[in-house]
């Protein structure tokens, strides 16, 4: 075996190693039930999701564009929005630690939280 054929092994194999592990972080059920909203850095709510009605609200953004947030089953989701490719609706619900909800053309993350900010 050739010494290009082991750095060659051994990249692959690091990648796919590298890959295991994020898919694994990505996928971590959240340990908070805290969620923020938060629009221009600005935390605009904090929701305790296990204490959270089902309910629809919208957020506006500063343009006159809008987001609406749908909390269902203990699970919230951007469930329509004006933007042109509505990629924040297409990732469903928020599932993740690591991985949000971003709306950039709105400048909208939802994210788990530690807790409830005071």
């Amino acid at each position: 075996m050739t010494k290009g054929v082991k750095i060659l092994i051994i990249i692959v194999a690091a990648l796919f190693i590298g890959s295991v592990i994020w898919v694994i972080l990505s996928y971590r059920t959240p340990d908070s039930t805290y969620v923020e909203i938060v629009q221009n850095n600005k935390v605009l709510y904090t929701i305790d999701l296990s204490k959270e009605k089902d309910r629809t609200f919208r957020i506006e953004s500063n343009d006159g564009g809008w987001n609406e947030i749908k909390i269902e089953n203990g699970k919230i989701s951007i469930s329509d929005a004006d933007c042109p490719d509505h990629t924040c609706v297409k990732t469903g619900v928020l599932r993740s630690e690591t991985m949000p909800i971003v709306c950039l053309p709105h400048k909208l993350v939802i994210r788990y939280a530690e807790k409830e900010q005071s």
